[in-house]
């Protein structure tokens, strides 16, 4: 029997075993995103399409020719290898932590909300480092290149924000206990 102790106890931690493994995957969804749709789609930016005036001396490859274009290519499937990588890793320590109902993780907030949390502080690190501090990208270069750079790091702390709101008004979930079914004790 457990005492109302150790239920509230279980109940306080069970979010916590599905954090690291949500944090991860939403760094790797987040990357995704960023790469599939600023990348490839709108064709906005590549991994190196600033670096005529970025702040580390990374060579310039232009992408408007077909020797920059390949390069810079090159290197976004670099940045996609490290999501996917980022997916599996965060696949697999869902895997190792949830060993009954499954199926209910998918379907609960706190899963969602940890995977919202990690895609938000993929955009602030991703954000900070690439588009201030290197200088490497930005997202949409120009005249309001700041701008939309902004746009990307509030856009990061409101995934964040959001998705930590949301993990909190999710039922706790205990991922390890195996499940009851009515009429049983």
């Amino acid at each position: 029997m457990v005492s109302t102790t150790g239920e509230t106890r279980a109940a306080a931690t069970a979010p916590n075993s599905i954090r690291l493994p949500g944090i991860v995957l939403g760094v790797g969804l987040g990357g995704f995103v960023d790469g599939i749709l600023l990348h490839q789609l709108l064709q906005w930016h590549h991994m190196l399409t600033s670096t005529n005036h970025d702040r580390i001396g990374v060579k310039y490859y232009n992408p408007h020719t077909v020797s920059g274009l390949e390069m810079n290519t090159v290197w976004d499937g670099v940045f996609h290898t490290v999501c996917w990588l980022s997916v599996l890793l965060g696949l697999a320590l869902l895997y190792s932590r949830v060993t009954h109902h499954r199926r209910a993780v998918w379907a609960s907030r706190v899963l969602w909300g940890w995977i919202l949390v990690g895609w938000g502080l993929f955009n602030l690190v991703e954000g900070v480092l690439d588009h201030h501090v290197l200088g490497i990208h930005h997202v949409h270069g120009g005249p309001h290149q700041a701008w939309w750079d902004a746009g990307f790091l509030v856009l990061g702390a409101l995934l964040v924000a959001g998705g930590h709101l949301l993990q909190r008004g999710g039922r706790p979930f205990d991922p390890e206990a195996p499940r009851r079914t009515e009429g049983r004790a």
